[in-house]
């Protein structure tokens, strides 16, 4: 059996109700409520006219309840269960015993920058949870983030949407790299040099043969040749390992690379911001905040 909503923003009458019910006298009840015996005779007033039902029958030495009365006795009860149980502080997030199923929109260089620095800190402290890495279109995160289909995204900030949280990860840098023993490239090239380069390059959307060098060589009037350009940054370094072919790269992706080499750029290309991104719904989660910040340290 159901409670019917009582109308009032407060629980106070389904506790005083409670009360009686337990304490069979308006004295006790009050005591035992904190208040005084005149504001309970009013609010038990007030649950007669609600339930249409006297409820509680004068008897020797208290109340008895009335067949009604005992019939809200258990809904009564599993209501206020219910009451404290939203009402109770969020619990605190232990990772040993988590096993919850992690849901995370990144690919690319995303997930070898971000997410795979952060495996094994999260294997070690949280062995039982899984997690589940999925490829969305930028455009598409906000959306199924507030549907519940994932917990966290990878951005860089030219694709932040309004919708979302967001925390920085860090700033990268471009860098030159070849293969590890390129014969034309053996220190930093000038400007010139670079422009006389075979270079591959990525292109998300496919098939393009700029990106953000090109607009800047533009600007000082020069150009270079593109001979290939693939979709990933992770095919790009093999590609780049495997040919005469340089590459504009992402600085984490070459840094501890054993066959790529790396040099600074002859002219500055911007970088961009990597950021981590969520949605407000799981903001104050104690398990989300945990991988966030297990993310954030981990980089």
């Amino acid at each position: 059996m159901a409670i019917p909503a009582i109308r009032s923003s407060r629980p106070e009458p389904l506790r005083t109700l409670e009360a009686l019910l337990n304490e069979h006298s308006v004295t006790h009840a009050a005591a035992r409520l904190h208040l005084s015996q005149p504001s309970v005779s009013v609010q038990l007033a007030r649950l007669r006219d609600f339930f249409g039902d006297s409820l509680f029958l004068p008897a020797t030495g208290g109340m008895l309840p009335t067949a009604r009365a005992e019939q809200l006795r258990q809904p009564l009860r599993d209501a206020l269960d219910a009451l404290k149980k939203a009402t109770a502080p969020a619990a605190t997030f232990e990772p040993a015993k988590a096993t919850h199923t992690w849901k995370i929109a990144a690919f690319d260089y995303r997930e070898f920058t971000a997410l795979l620095p952060t495996l094994p800190v999260i294997r070690q402290a949280a062995a039982a949870t899984r997690l589940s890495v999925v490829q969305l279109p930028p455009l598409q995160i906000a959306r199924r983030a507030a549907q519940g289909d994932i917990d966290l995204a990878f951005l860089i900030r030219d694709e932040a949407a309004s919708e979302l949280r967001y925390r920085s990860l860090f700033t990268e840098r471009y860098v030159l790299a070849t293969r590890r023993g390129h014969s034309r490239v053996t220190r930093r090239p000038t400007l010139s040099q670079f422009c006389k380069l075979d270079h591959a390059i990525v292109s998300p959307e496919g098939g393009s043969f700029r990106g953000a060098t090109d607009a800047v060589l533009d600007e000082h009037g020069l150009s270079r040749r593109v001979a290939v350009s693939v979709p990933h940054f992770l095919f790009l370094e093999t590609v780049v390992s495997r040919t005469d072919l340089a590459a504009v790269m992402s600085f984490r992706l070459v840094r501890d690379h054993p066959r790529l080499q790396w040099f600074e750029l002859p002219v500055p290309v911007p970088g961009f911001d990597l950021l981590m991104a969520w949605p407000e719904r799981v903001h104050g989660d104690p398990a989300r905040l945990w991988l966030r910040d297990t993310i954030a340290t981990s980089l």
